[in-house]
């Protein structure tokens, strides 16, 4: 999905709503929604969406192009695949989210450092494709301090005592991060990943 969806200063504009069913992976199975609401009553997080996805495919369907790129529903889907699983009639509600927040950050609506989602992301691929394993410290505080020094201080302090108890625990470790033994075979594997992704995009 390289193509820019249609400019409209339009609050509601049709002409959106069909760029999404043609573009966006598992657009053209939107028109299967019956507004049932299994998918958002089955989010873990529905209530730190701006709208449900449910509310927001309603809007889709309307044209409503500012309003659905600008929400952070789509940034805060966790990707449990419960919407997915559950939905009556296969609409593939997970992989609709993603396109969307792909498109939203393609055309500006969203800045990827100013998206949390975004930003505990890259720590978790950073220390996946570093160790081939993800290393909670790291993942944490990488995360942690993507939002500004005092932000990862102010945030590090206030799981300090969580933190104790899983090393207390032997849930977390102390010392250097554990890694994969074949690290060339996991570059590889990554190196494999990029390219098909690249292609599937028509990037490379």
């Amino acid at each position: 999905m390289n193509a820019l969806s249609p400019d409209t200063k339009k609050k509601y504009d049709l002409n959106f709503a069909r760029w999404v069913y043609e573009n966006v992976d598992g657009g053209d199975r939107l028109s299967m929604c019956m507004q049932c609401g299994v998918c958002s009553g089955s989010c873990p997080i529905g209530d730190q969406m701006d709208y449900g996805p449910r509310k927001l495919f309603m809007m889709v369907r309307a044209g409503m192009k500012e309003a659905v790129l600008k929400a952070n529903t789509m940034f805060n889907c966790v990707s449990c695949y419960n919407c997915v699983v559950r939905c009556p009639r296969s609409v593939p509600v997970k992989y609709i989210l993603h396109g969307l927040g792909r498109l939203a950050l393609q055309e500006g609506y969203a800045k990827p450092k100013e998206v949390d989602n975004s930003r505990f992301a890259d720590a978790f691929w950073w220390s996946v494709s570093k160790y081939g394993k993800t290393d909670e410290r790291l993942v944490t505080a990488k995360y942690y301090f993507s939002a500004g020094l005092s932000e990862g201080i102010k945030r590090g302090m206030g799981n300090m005592k969580i933190a104790m108890g899983m090393i207390k625990t032997k849930r977390m470790h102390l010392g250097m991060p554990h890694k994969t033994k074949k690290q060339g075979e996991l570059k590889a594997i990554l190196a494999k990943a990029v390219e098909i992704q690249n292609r599937n995009h028509g990037e490379g």
